[in-house]
């Protein structure tokens, strides 16, 4: 297994992915999205490969502390495929995040994850990879 950068090549299994973390959309829609977070600098990408095929993806963003000295990333989407998880790729697919956060200067990585009854396992494997359960988010739809 690889774990790379993602392209635009990619799209067709990133959208297969995309639909089991429960956001489906087309191929030609991420396309347009994923050209657009590509050319954010701020942004970045990555893709297990096993194979030939995208099996894992993390989407991760930087920003800047407020409240701290330093930046931190944000893992945005997080997501192995249905028939491959078990086998290790999220968790080589995490440590790869985490080297790249360290490599960007970054003092800090975090995800969030929904509170549904269907997220339990991710949320264990989250806590199994040394993350913390800290705080609880809100949100308001502007459209």
């Amino acid at each position: 297994m690889d774990i790379r950068e993602a392209s635009i090549n990619d799209v067709p299994d990133l959208v297969l992915l995309m639909e089991q973390l429960g956001y489906p959309t087309s191929i030609d829609k991420f396309k347009i999205r994923l050209k657009t977070i590509t050319a954010n600098l701020n942004y970045h990408t990555l893709v297990a490969e096993m194979d030939g095929k995208i099996v894992g993806m993390a989407g991760l963003c930087t920003g800047l502390f407020y409240e701290y000295d330093g930046s931190y990333v944000q893992i945005v989407a997080f997501v192995v495929d249905i028939d491959y998880r078990r086998k290790g790729i999220g968790k080589k697919l995490i440590k790869e995040v985490e080297c790249w956060a360290k490599n960007q200067g970054a003092i800090t990585v975090s995800i969030n994850s929904g509170n549904r009854k269907e997220r339990e396992a991710a949320h264990h494997f989250y806590t199994s990879m040394g993350y913390e359960a800290k705080s609880i988010g809100f949100n308001k739809s502007l459209i």
